[in-house]
């Protein structure tokens, strides 16, 4: 165990308080290495930057740590180190720890659960990790002892290949934590509002604002009802995303 290489990133940024607190949980299990976006990323889902070029520079966490950042996206920071940046092996990836929470159809937007399917897609175990707590004051000390009890599990177990642990954790003092709870997805409710400005030159702009998305914290077994009553949600993601109960319907229709 001591002898594993273990991926650290984000998408908050480099010097985000979880990054730090991830960073320094995974040392228990090997050599880690961190490679995080220079800014904030949140929100920017799985993208992969192609048509220009990247920027590596070598920097320091809070601790010391040494750290690598990039200007690009999560994801660029998973596939430069997978393809060579990065000269040890890599066995496990880990993201976050998310400044809020990534439940529901949130997987679609999260930079952090993007760096997790970018370790997937070069066939590494991923685990994305994230705190129900938005504000710039949070504790990572709670979210940080359970990610080192999932990763240590993990690393017992093993994960199926194109398949990443998305794990999402409540707000409370490890003491209060209900347990752990094996989780499908639930269904997001967003209430975004376009927000229209004028700028200086009398040009329209928008911004794309409203309140924080919920959703359905009463159906039991989601990963939204799970982290309303205090459990770890865990829930297991594959990257095959085809509908296969839908292929034999649609073979139906014959399209033309």
């Amino acid at each position: 165990m001591s002898q594993l290489g273990i991926l650290v990133s984000n998408d908050d940024g480099i010097f985000a308080p979880g990054l730090l607190a991830l960073a320094g949980a995974m040392r228990e299990f090997g050599r880690v290495t961190v490679i995080g976006p220079e800014e904030n990323q949140s929100a920017n889902g799985h993208r992969k930057t192609l048509t220009r070029p990247l920027r590596i520079n070598e920097t320091h966490l809070a601790d010391g740590t040494l750290a690598y950042s990039t200007d690009g996206a999560p994801a660029d920071c998973i596939a430069v180190a997978m393809l060579g940046f990065i000269k040890d092996p890599i066995d496990l990836v880990v993201s976050g720890i998310n400044r809020g929470p990534n439940l529901g159809q949130d997987l679609t937007y999260s930079g952090t659960v993007a760096a997790a399917f970018e370790g997937a897609i070069h066939h590494k175990p991923s685990i994305a990790f994230s705190l129900n707590d938005r504000s710039l004051e949070a504790d990572y000390s709670t979210a940080a002892e359970i990610a080192r009890r999932i990763v240590r599990t993990v690393i017992k177990h093993g994960l199926p290949p194109l398949t990443l642990l998305n794990v999402n954790i409540p707000n409370l003092p490890l003491s209060q934590i209900a347990g752990m709870q094996i989780t499908r997805q639930g269904t997001s409710v967003y209430r975004d509002e376009l927000v229209p400005r004028i700028d200086p030159y009398g040009r329209p702009y928008y911004w794309i604002g409203g309140e924080a998305p919920t959703g359905d914290v009463n159906a039991e077994g989601t990963d939204m009802w799970a982290v309303y009553h205090g459990y770890v949600s865990i829930t297991p993601i594959h990257l095959d995303m085809t509908v296969h109960t839908m292929i034999d319907t649609l073979k139906e229709w014959a399209f033309q």
